[in-house]
């Protein structure tokens, strides 16, 4: 039987499951994600009353009644529409134009009725339904066109594209009709999870979202990035109007491209309540200064129609992201010749060398200038860092400084350094409020650990490790009650005890 998954055929056993069908064509799909299954494009095309013709002079946009009595007119157009693509106007005249002819099954009517301006009737000329048209009225008329029976033969209007409906001339071209895909179109389609489901001859399955990143937005795009890491998304929020996710609310990003929301556009929220979120738009909405856009959805805007809060949406990127970071210098020459990207080595060039930092930073901006720039260093300098799960806000200021938040590997920069003592690391003043008291040590710190000054003292933000135990004083020397512990640097600590004022420490998360 024949099967459409994620918009391609295929061809499959009778009685197979979504799970063999994902299988069969290798479709990209995590598990515990929502899946979209449509019986096929007539249930689909049921629930569409939106149409766009496109013309050699425009687009016209048409919607269709919803009236009982036009049911034979409007099950007419929708099975037929295709018909009328690829063809000329069949005449203009200062009242109407006409498109067609093609051969329907129904009975024409003799009876005069008026139309009004912008109309949209099945005409069968010379009462004969083998001369079928659709006719677009661009001015009130009123006589006798071969309507279907028991209607006057109005199955839709014209609510898009009136100016080109009037320059339409008998040697313009209709292209294509194609149907208008809503929101309203998919909420009745089926939304699952059980790969056990049979599936049935003309079914449709979609399993994940593709999504195009802006290239105008390029540091906002590695926010989108950051955000689909994983390939999964959760959602925060839905509407009717967009889905939201919040998982980087409050990171804040520079205004870049802005443009009209449009159904499929994906938007990151670079001012005032809300910053740092993502929205991706159902329907259209006016154009914000408030929101950049950060990309489209090329595919699968099934499953963002139908999805809700705390449901989970396979996604993937095309281009995807370029981050080398973490990788060795090898690993990193390997990758970019993988995307065509030149690779130009600095630092540690050693095969091993660990990269930290990579320049152009942006994915964006590599793809532009086709080449990028990677830093090197020994992998013995690189320290790691167990995070605890008990200081959620300590930790997310942490993430934020370093840029744990968005990349693998951060960056801390050295404040003060105690010789055998302790470091001390620089403070972000705009992302150091709220640092309430969290993890406070009772009685003694270990030798370390890493930890801030919270906003019962002074110096709030700034973040310490200690090379020796205290039972007074905390990293950054505050008293336990001024202290929140982060987490403990699980590597040698003699990395950070040699590091001066103004050095730079590379530190990645222990997971282990």
């Amino acid at each position: 039987m024949l099967i459409k998954i994620n918009g391609e055929d295929f061809e499959i056993e009778d009685g197979s499951t979504i799970a063999e069908a994902i299988d069969l064509a290798n479709a990209p799909y995590n598990e515990g994600c929502i899946l979209s299954l449509i019986k096929g494009k007539k249930e689909f095309e049921e629930n569409i009353n939106k149409y766009k013709i496109k013309t050699s002079k425009g687009s016209i946009i048409i919607a269709l009644l919803e009236n009982k009595n036009l049911s034979d007119a409007v099950e007419t157009f929708k099975s037929n529409y295709n018909e009328f693509s690829n063809s000329h106007i069949r005449w203009t005249t200062s009242n109407e134009m006409a498109v067609g002819p093609i051969v329907s099954k129904l009975k024409p009517s003799t009876e005069e009725y008026t139309f009004k301006q912008w109309d949209v009737i099945l005409s069968l000329s010379g009462f004969s339904a083998d001369s079928t048209h659709i006719l677009m009225f661009k001015e009130d008329t009123t006589g006798i066109y071969g309507v279907p029976q028991n209607t006057n033969g109005v199955f839709a209007h014209v609510i898009g594209g009136k100016r080109t409906l009037k320059l339409l001339e008998d040697s313009d071209e209709i292209y294509s009709i194609e149907p208008i895909v809503e929101r309203s179109s998919v909420l009745d389609t089926a939304s699952i999870s059980d790969l056990d489901t049979i599936l049935n001859d003309g079914n449709e399955l979609f399993t994940y979202v593709l999504v195009e990143p802006n290239s105008n937005s390029p540091q906002s795009v590695e926010h989108l990035f950051s955000l689909i890491d994983d390939d999964t998304l959760s959602v925060d929020y839905d509407s009717n109007s967009f889905l939201g996710f919040y998982k980087l609310h409050g990171l804040k990003k520079i205004p870049e491209e802005v443009t009209a929301r449009k159904r499929g556009t994906i938007t990151l929220r670079n001012d005032g309540v809300g910053i740092g979120r993502v929205y991706f738009y159902r329907e259209d909405r006016v154009i914000s200064n408030a929101h950049t856009a950060i990309g489209h959805v090329k595919k699968g805007m099934e499953l963002i129609d139908m999805a809700k809060k705390g449901d989970l949406i396979t996604i993937k990127s095309n281009p995807d992201r370029i981050l080398t970071l973490d990788l060795t210098q090898s690993e990193a020459s390997k990758f970019l010749d993988s995307k065509n990207i030149l690779h130009e080595k600095d630092g540690l060039l050693d095969d091993d060398a660990v990269v930290v930092i990579q320049d152009p930073a942006f994915t964006m901006d590599i793809i532009k200038e086709g080449k990028v720039k990677t830093f090197g260093i020994n992998k013995n300098d690189l320290a790691l860092i167990k995070l605890e799960s008990n200081a959620p806000r300590s930790i997310l200021y942490f993430k934020k400084l370093s840029n744990l938040i968005e990349r693998p590997i951060g960056q801390l920069k050295v404040f003060f350094a105690y010789e055998g003592i302790s470091t001390i690391f620089e403070k972000k003043d705009s992302e150091s409020k709220g640092l309430v008291p969290e993890n406070t040590p009772e009685n003694h710190v270990d030798a370390g650990v890493l930890a801030l000054t919270n906003m019962s003292r002074k110096n709030l933000g700034l973040i310490g490790v200690r090379f020796e135990d205290s039972d007074t004083y905390g990293p950054t020397g505050e008293p336990f009650t001024g202290t929140n512990i982060i987490g403990k640097i699980t590597t040698d600590l003699d990395v950070i005890k040699k590091l001066k004022s103004n050095d730079i420490l590379y530190i990645k998360e222990d997971k282990n």
